[in-house]
């Protein structure tokens, strides 16, 4: 994002907090809301093209959206809304992915405020796993031919009653309008639950499966290094052959036994 629509962004996103201060029903509406609103704007050029035309004054771009969604959506989701689109946006699709991204902060909200963080984030990189793993389903999710709709309702087949209800609606929201690979929707969207509960995340990959010890051993050797809190997330590949390679951010620590044979490949030649 350019300037103006980081300000942007940040100013929607105070809008956020102070809407949110009610029970974590107000959160999940607010959240599924926002979604709906992503939808209706997505479809409709016209409408999300004059809710972030600078050349109108603020005030009447807010009018609009609340002439246009008011009685439709909460009054948290509404002012929300009417704030984000009374900001100068460098481009119209920031004011859309804006409001996509306070969506999922909002449900990851009310996952926080139900004590499911956890298993959501959790459920969300495992998905991600699933996806990258089974090539026929990442085609299906990819498709450009395929509907947005069709691809929310392969995953309520797959993920219903299998999954949180939070963690459904963020893999429904987030296929239905990527575009290619699914399966780094699925980390950046288990990277933000991380980031809202101020941890940064280990991606792990391990030959074998790590024992629940060995992940705090290696959560708390992290944590050590960054000085913050660590959530680690494992997946296990056996072409490693012994050893892990953990990525955090841009860092890459390569511990693998095929790393090493790599490494010393290379230096003998």
């Amino acid at each position: 994002m350019y300037a103006a629509s980081r300000e942007a962004s940040s100013r929607a996103r105070e809008a956020l907090s102070a809407a949110l201060t009610g029970s974590d029903s107000v959160a999940a509406t607010t959240g599924s809301e926002l979604f709906a609103v992503v939808a209706v704007l997505d479809d409709q050029r016209s409408l999300r093209v004059a809710l972030a035309d600078k050349s109108v004054s603020s005030s009447a771009r807010a009018e609009l959206a609340e002439r246009v969604f008011g009685g439709k959506i909460s009054a948290a989701t509404l002012a929300v809304l009417t704030t984000a689109v009374a900001q100068n946006w460098s481009r119209t699709r920031d004011l859309v992915d804006t409001l996509e991204l306070l969506g999922q902060e909002a449900l990851l909200r009310a996952a926080t405020d139900r004590g499911r963080i956890d298993a959501v984030e959790d459920e969300l990189f495992r998905l991600g796993r699933i996806v990258e793993d089974n090539p026929d389903l990442e085609q299906a999710l990819a498709a450009r031919g395929t509907s947005a709709q069709a691809k929310r309702e392969l995953l309520e087949r797959l993920l219903s009653g299998k999954v949180e209800d939070i963690t459904l609606q963020l893999a429904q929201q987030a296929v239905g309008r990527s575009v290619g690979d699914v399966g780094p929707v699925f980390d950046r969207l288990s990277d933000l639950a991380a980031a809202l509960r101020k941890q940064i995340v280990a991606h792990v990959r391990a030959a074998v499966e790590l024992s629940p010890q060995q992940r705090e051993h290696l959560a708390a050797s992290l944590q050590r290094i960054y000085d913050k809190p660590i959530t680690v997330h494992v997946q296990v590949d056996p072409t490693l052959l012994a050893g892990v390679v953990v990525r955090v951010g841009d860092d890459v620590i390569d511990g693998s036994a095929i790393g090493r044979l790599q490494r010393m490949r290379q230096s003998l030649t």
